[in-house]
């Protein structure tokens, strides 16, 4: 994947004709005439500076389509999914929905979301697509891409004394020296916070060749992986290498602002590229990107792919389901759209979009996408997506990891009541 300058033109062109024909065609109540005759609700979680940056892509969009108008209603993270399924069971879900990957298929296999295979996604890659298609169909178009990253701070490495590592071969174990090594510098500096989940493991997972859970929806882990990955994990905390147990549970939940490595107290964290600016900004350092460790060696083998940031799915029950459509594809295969949102919603997926904001980025924006150019020849396939109750092994892995680093239950046992857990939740 390189990047690519697009013809603006030919982008506008094609996009206005699908809302054109869509304008034309589906609905009775559709209308080309600048009366609004159309409405689409359209609902995203996310900040004040989003909501922001998506109304001038609604407006953007409007100003297109004159016969559309598209309504915002947006949220907070924590109240937006208990909003979406109060809608959705009282069929008054909005038109266009920005999706995550562990609630697609609990809506997909409830025949709630529609299939989007109209839309033009020419220039989306296979292995970005699929982070929102189910056996059934494609039911959520990705807006962004990231990627696993090792986020390391340069200036907690030389305040330490330490070289930064070659990331496209170093291992676990030279991980665990290095983090090791910045510990005992003193100073109340660490090697690494707590590691993000379920982050974390599916990497770990996968340069086993195996994923967290499975194409059929079952889990993918059995008592003697998880086992292996708690002492993992132990043997970390225990060589210093990680803090100790009382802080990890507070990196655990802490705010980015708050955590070790946003606070500049750890030299590196496992996120996703598209927090690169967030921490930096957070830590007053320009941090960098970092391939994960790998068993081997070889970043070959260190288990990336790339997620969707998110997803834009449509309502089945849509009213307006050619409308809706039609503003998914604007919001995705537009210039102006992605000009507009930037690296927002992550790193366009469309890949000549990618081009056109990549070469407006600076700094932190611009290391990240750079980053995520340069590894697209080692990925792997994207995690299956997930099962219902998917969401829920955040929280077992965060409570079973904290049982193992305060010395409550060894590995083993651990592990086998950490996977009977997981097995109830997504069974």
């Amino acid at each position: 994947m390189k990047f690519k300058r697009l013809a603006q033109a030919a982008a506008v062109t094609a996009v206005s004709a699908l809302a054109l024909t869509a304008c034309g065609g589906g609905s009775e109540e559709a209308g080309s005439g600048g009366d609004g005759d159309v409405t689409l609700r359209f609902t995203w979680w996310g900040s004040d500076a989003r909501a922001q940056i998506t109304e001038q892509i609604i407006e953007s969009f409007e100003a297109e389509n004159p016969g559309i108008d598209v309504v915002p209603e947006y949220g907070d993270w924590n109240g937006y999914w208990d909003k979406l399924a109060t809608q959705t069971a009282a069929n008054d879900a909005p038109d266009i929905i920005q999706m995550d990957a562990q609630f697609l298929r609990e809506y997909a296999d409830r025949g709630a979301l529609l299939d989007l295979s109209g839309v033009e996604t020419s220039l989306i890659e296979d292995s970005v697509l699929d982070n929102g298609r189910t056996e059934e169909g494609l039911f959520g178009i990705t807006t962004g891409i990231n990627t696993p990253i090792i986020l390391a701070n340069p200036d907690v490495f030389s305040e330490a004394g330490v070289d930064m590592p070659d990331d496209s071969t170093w291992t676990w174990d030279d991980f665990s020296a290095i983090a090791q090594e910045i510990s005992e510098s003193g100073d109340g500096i660490y090697g690494a916070g707590a590691p993000a989940e379920p982050l974390n493991i599916q990497v770990w997972l996968r340069q086993q060749g195996k994923n967290l859970t499975t194409e059929d929806g079952q889990l993918g882990l059995n008592a003697a992986d998880a086992e292996a990955y708690l002492q993992h994990l132990l043997d970390l905390t225990e060589n210093g290498a990680f803090p100790q147990a009382s802080l990890i549970a507070e990196d655990q939940t802490a705010a980015v602002d708050q955590s070790l490595v946003g606070t500049g107290s750890a030299a590196m964290g496992t996120y996703w590229s598209n927090q690169l600016s967030a921490i930096g900004t957070a830590s007053g350092s320009d941090v960098v990107p970092l391939r994960y460790p790998s068993q081997t060696g070889d970043a070959n083998d260190a288990g990336l792919w790339y997620k969707a940031s998110m997803m834009l799915s449509v309502a089945a029950g849509s009213d307006h389901p050619e409308e809706a459509q039609a503003f998914v594809d604007y919001f995705v295969n537009n210039v102006d759209a992605g000009l507009i949102g930037m690296t927002e919603r992550g790193l366009p997926s469309n890949t000549e979009v990618r081009a056109a904001v990549a070469e407006e980025l600076e700094g932190m924006d611009q290391a990240s996408a750079e980053f995520v150019e340069a590894v697209e020849p080692e990925l792997g396939e994207v995690e299956p997506v997930p099962p219902v109750g998917f969401s829920e092994l955040q929280d077992i892995l965060g409570r079973y990891e904290l049982e193992v680093y305060f010395g409550r239950q060894s590995p083993a046992d651990a592990a086998e009541s950490m996977v009977a857990e997981m097995e109830l939740a997504i069974g």
